[in-house]
C-alpha cells in the first residue's frame, strides 16, 4: 500500500521481521526512525512508528484491533438513523440496517485507505461522524420527510406493507427510507465539495502559521473530554462489563506492558524456536474486548443478564443485534446510487455545512493529536491540506455510496496509538482493508456487530481520557507561570464544555428566523473543540506575548529534539513522515500546488536536485 521509494536512503526502517524479536532489556524494539529524545527512557519508544511495516500476520492482528475499536462508533450512525429515516422494526427493517452498516464499512475502509496513503498519510482511521448528525436530523424533521403510518394488511392486495408518504404516494417500506436518504445523500456530496475546495486551495494550511501549542492544547483536549457522554452512555448500559473491559485493557496496556510472552516461531535460520514478545503491549484492545466479549456471551447463555429490552443491562447480551447477523446476506457490493439517485435541496445542503466545518476542524486537531502520539514532527501545511482535501473526497464517496453520514478520522483509534504504542500506517492501511473486505461478506462483518455496547463504553473510558491528556501535553511547552497563558487555556477550556453543553441542553434556542442559519450556528456551538479551539485561536493571536511565552520557539524545536539546529534532518523527517509515496518534484509548478511538499520551498532539497537531474538528462 505504502510506495515510498523515493526517500532519502536510510529513512525508512526495515521492520518486517521483527515485530517478535524485542531486546531483553526492554518492551520496545530497536529505536524507530522517528524522532525521540535521547534523554527519554528506551521502554517509552514506539514498537512501530510511521513509515515502519510489520510483518503482514502482524499488521493483520494490529489491524483488526483497529477495527473492532472503531465498529462501535460506526454502527451507532446507522442504528441511530434508522428510526428518522422511517426504517421499520421489521425483518425487512434489520435487513436495511445491515446494509447501511455495510456501506458504511467498505466507505470508511476505502477513506481510511486514501488518507493513510494519498492524505495526511497519518496513521488515522476514517469513519462516519456525529459532527454531521445535527443537520442530518435536522433535514428529516423537515414536514414532508415526517414518517408515515403504515396502511392496513392487504391493501391493494400487496404482501408487504405499504404507507402513504407525505407526498401522497404509495411506497412500499423500502422505498419510504430510500427516498429520504437521496435528500441526506445530495446535501452530503454538494456541502463536502466545500471541504474539497478548501483543501485543494490551501486555505486550511494558511491558517497554520498562526497556530501554536496553546491553541492545539485545548482543541485536542476538548475532543477527548466533549466524548465523555459517548463514553458514559455506553458504559452505563452496564457498568460492570464496562469497568472489566477498562480493568484489562489497564492491566495489559501498564502493568504487564513489559511482560515478554515466549511464542513459538520458525525462520529459515533458526528453524522451529521461542522468541520473547511483549504481546499485551501491542494487543492490549484486543484482549480487553475479546475477555469482555467471552464473559457477556457466559452471561448470556446463563441468562444473567435480563432478558427484558427496556432493562438497560440488557444491551450486555450478546444476541441483541442478532437479527443483524441472520438477516444480513452473505456477499453485498455497495455501489453508487444503489439508493437511487441523489437529490439536492439548498436547505439540506447549507444546513449540512455546519458538519462540513465542525469536522474540518476536529480533523485538524486529530492530525496534531496523531502525530504526537505515533512520533511523528507536527504536520506541515501541504499535508494538512492534502488531509483536508481526501477527507473531502472522502465525504463525497461516502455521499455517493449512500451510508447517511459522512467519514472523518477517528479520535477513538488515535488514542489507541498511545496505548498500543503502534504508530505504523501501514497497521491502518490493513484495517482499512479489513473494513472493505468484511463490508462486502457482511455476515462475517456482522458477527463483530455483536460486541455488547458496555464493552466498548469501557473501552472508551480509556482511549477518551488519553486523547484528552495528549493534548494538554502540548502545553509543557508554553510557560505556564504567564497570567496571559493561565487565562487563555482556562477559559478556551471551561467555554468550550459550558457553551456545547448548554446548547445540547436547549435545542432550538437559536432563533434567528432563517432555519438554515440557525441550523449552522447550533451545530457550530454544540461542536466542542470548535468553540474551544477558536476563543484560543483569537486570544493567542491578539493578547501581547513573546514567542518563547507562547510556546512557538520550544513548540518547534521539539521536532528535532535530538539533533538541535539541524534543520535539513527535521526535513528530511518531515518529508519521510508526510511527502507522498511517489515523486512530486518532476515539474517546477509543483511548488504553486498547495497541496504538494514542494509547496512554498524556495530552494529544493538535494534528493530534489537530483531527481530533476534525472529528468532533464533523460529529456
Amino acid at each position: 500500500m505504502d510506495f515510498s521509494s523515493h526517500k532519502t536512503d536510510g529513512a525508512k526502517s526495515d521492520a518486517n521481521n521483527r515485530a517478535f524479536e524485542m531486546d531483553e532489556g526492554c518492551d520496545s524494539v530497536e529505536p524507530t526512525n522517528i524522532i525521540q529524545d535521547e534523554n527519554a527512557e528506551d521502554c517509552n519508544q514506539l514498537l512501530y512508528s510511521v513509515e515502519d511495516a510489520p510483518a503482514w500476520y502482524t499488521c493483520i492482528a494490529l489491524g483488526l484491533q483497529h477495527y473492532l475499536i472503531a465498529v462501535g462508533g460506526l454502527i451507532g450512525l446507522p442504528l441511530l438513523l434508522a428510526p428518522n429515516l422511517c426504517i421499520a422494526n421489521d425483518d425487512q427493517g434489520d435487513v436495511a440496517r445491515g446494509l447501511l452498516i455495510c456501506s458504511l464499512f467498505f466507505a470508511s475502509g476505502i477513506c481510511t485507505i486514501l488518507q493513510t496513503t494519498l492524505g495526511v498519510r497519518l496513521p488515522i482511521m476514517q469513519g462516519g461522524t456525529f459532527s454531521y448528525l445535527p443537520p442530518t436530523l435536522a433535514i428529516l424533521s423537515l414536514p414532508h420527510n415526517q414518517c408515515p403510518s403504515p396502511l392496513p394488511p392487504g391493501f391493494m392486495n400487496s404482501t408487504e406493507t405499504l404507507y402513504n408518504d407525505t407526498d401522497g404516494s404509495i411506497l412500499d417500506g423500502n422505498e419510504v427510507w430510500m427516498r429520504r436518504m437521496r435528500e441526506v445523500q445530495g446535501a452530503i456530496i454538494v456541502a463536502s465539495l466545500f471541504q474539497v475546495i478548501l483543501g485543494f486551495t490551501g486555505a486550511i494550511g494558511f491558517l497554520l502559521r498562526f497556530i501554536g501549542p496553546l491553541t492545539v492544547a485545548p482543541a485536542v483536549a476538548l475532543i477527548g473530554l466533549d466524548l465523555f457522554a459517548v463514553a458514559y452512555n455506553d458504559a452505563s448500559l452496564h457498568w460492570g462489563i464496562a469497568m472489566f473491559t477498562s480493568f484489562v485493557l489497564i492491566l495489559c496496556s501498564q502493568y504487564l506492558k513489559n511482560f515478554k510472552t515466549p511464542l513459538p516461531m520458525y525462520s529459515r535460520a533458526k528453524k522451529c524456536h521461542f522468541n520473547r514478545s511483549p504481546i499485551f503491549k501491542m494487543f492490549p484492545a484486543l484482549f480487553a474486548i475479546a475477555a469482555a466479549w467471552i464473559l457477556c456471551l457466559i452471561f448470556t447463555e446463563t441468562n444473567v443478564f435480563p432478558t427484558d429490552p427496556s432493562n438497560p443491562n440488557y444491551q450486555a447480551r450478546t444476541d441483541v443485534r442478532s437479527s443483524v447477523i441472520s438477516n444480513a446476506p452473505w456477499f453485498y457490493f455497495p455501489y453508487p446510487g444503489q439508493w437511487g439517485l441523489p437529490k439536492v435541496t439548498v436547505a439540506g445542503v447549507i444546513g449540512m455545512l455546519a458538519g462540513v466545518v465542525a469536522g474540518m476542524i476536529e480533523s485538524v486537531g486529530d492530525y496534531y493529536a496523531c502525530a504526537r502520539l505515533s512520533g511523528a514532527p507536527n504536520p506541515p501545511g501541504h499535508a494538512i491540506n492534502r488531509g483536508i482535501l481526501v477527507e473531502g473526497v472522502g465525504c463525497v464517496i461516502g455521499g455517493v455510496i449512500g451510508t447517511g453520514t459522512a467519514t472523518t478520522s477517528f479520535s477513538e483509534n488515535i488514542g489507541a496509538i498511545g496505548i498500543t504504542r503502534v504508530g505504523s500506517r501501514r497497521v491502518l492501511q490493513v484495517a482499512g482493508l479489513l473494513y472493505i473486505v468484511l463490508g462486502m461478506f457482511s455476515k462475517f462483518g456482522s458477527i463483530f456487530v455483536a460486541i455488547p455496547t458496555p464493552v466498548i463504553g469501557g473501552l472508551f473510558c480509556v482511549v477518551f481520557g488519553l486523547i484528552a491528556s495528549t493534548g494538554l501535553s502540548n502545553l509543557q511547552f508554553v510557560d505556564l507561570n504567564s497570567p496571559r497563558n493561565l487565562f487563555i487555556i482556562g477559559f478556551s477550556l471551561f467555554m468550550g464544555l459550558t457553551v456545547s453543553e448548554w446548547m445540547k441542553a436547549n435545542p432550538g434556542v437559536i432563533q434567528t428566523g432563517v432555519v438554515e442559519i440557525d441550523q449552522i450556528i447550533t451545530v457550530l456551538l454544540q461542536t466542542a473543540m470548535l468553540v474551544g479551539s477558536f476563543l484560543a485561536f483569537i486570544f493567542d493571536n491578539t493578547i501581547p506575548g513573546t514567542e518563547k511565552e507562547r510556546g512557538i520557539l520550544s513548540w518547534k524545536n521539539q521536532q528535532n529534539a535530538n539533533e538541535q539546529g539541524d534543520e535539513e534532518a527535521l526535513e528530511n523527517k518531515i518529508a519521510m513522515c508526510y511527502d507522498l509515496p511517489f515523486p512530486t518534484n518532476c515539474c517546477r509548478f509543483s511548488q504553486f500546488v498547495p497541496f504538494l511538499p514542494e509547496y512554498g520551498r524556495k530552494t529544493p532539497r538535494k534528493d530534489e536536485l537530483s531527481v530533476e537531474a534525472d529528468y532533464a538528462t533523460h529529456m
